[in-house]
């Protein structure tokens, strides 16, 4: 039984890490201007929430990887300062994901501690939504220090970094993740709703009705 789970895990591991790798690379190179729409943090945002915060930084990581590989990254960022670029990229978009399980795993644990439903369902889809948001906010947040730091000769200061930045790829990025969230719940809800398919977090408590949960209360009370 548990290497079925096992199984289930990694295939399931797998899709989201050639939904990372394919829009990431997808990102690299259609560009409009010199903006670039990352989708790439939507499932690094899923697979923290569905099978926790290490699964969350290892797609964040891989996502890290894509990125050293694309052509602005190549031409602008590796020849002034290469350890620096590489352990930037695979950082900020590691510990995002990282970030994003903890939260998730936060919320979720609050939530199964209500005994309304309402509350209950409410803070799970919160827990969602902000698990992806936070995603785009530590990964600019974290760019915009690096660059800071190592990539002065190409910005400047700071605030050069943080009108670059901002005024660009973070606000699609945030724009995205702010957009499909809410979609996020019902997808979550749908992919967990009797499979078991090795998920980190035992997601039948939000699967259930608010019928089902005042039968259960009923249930115990009686006994």
């Amino acid at each position: 039984m548990k290497n079925s789970i096992r199984i289930k895990k990694l295939v399931g591991l797998a899709t989201l890490t050639a939904l990372v790798v394919g829009l990431q690379f997808l990102s690299n190179y259609v560009t409009f201007g010199s903006i670039s729409i990352t989708l790439a943090l939507i499932p690094v945002a899923m697979g923290a929430i569905l099978y926790g915060p290490i699964a969350g930084a290892l797609l964040g990581a891989i996502m890290g990887v894509i990125i050293i590989v694309a052509p602005s990254t190549m031409a602008y960022f590796m020849p002034v300062n290469p350890a620096a670029t590489i352990i930037l990229c695979i950082l900020k978009t590691g510990l995002a994901g990282l970030a994003s399980g903890l939260l998730f795993k936060l919320f979720a644990f609050i939530a199964k501690k209500q005994k309304s439903y309402k509350a209950k369902m409410g803070l799970f889809a919160a827990g969602i939504i902000i698990a992806a948001l936070v995603v785009p906010i530590i990964n600019t947040g974290l760019f915009i220090i690096g660059a800071t730091l190592f990539f002065s000769s190409i910005y400047g200061n700071m605030i050069n970094v943080i009108n670059a930045v901002l005024t660009t790829n973070f606000l699609i990025e945030f724009l995205v993740s702010a957009i499909l969230s809410p979609v996020l719940v019902y997808l979550i809800k749908a992919l967990t709703y009797q499979n078991d398919l090795g998920f980190t977090t035992d997601f039948s408590t939000f699967n259930k009705t608010e019928e089902d949960i005042k039968d259960n209360q009923k249930l115990c009370s009686e006994q």
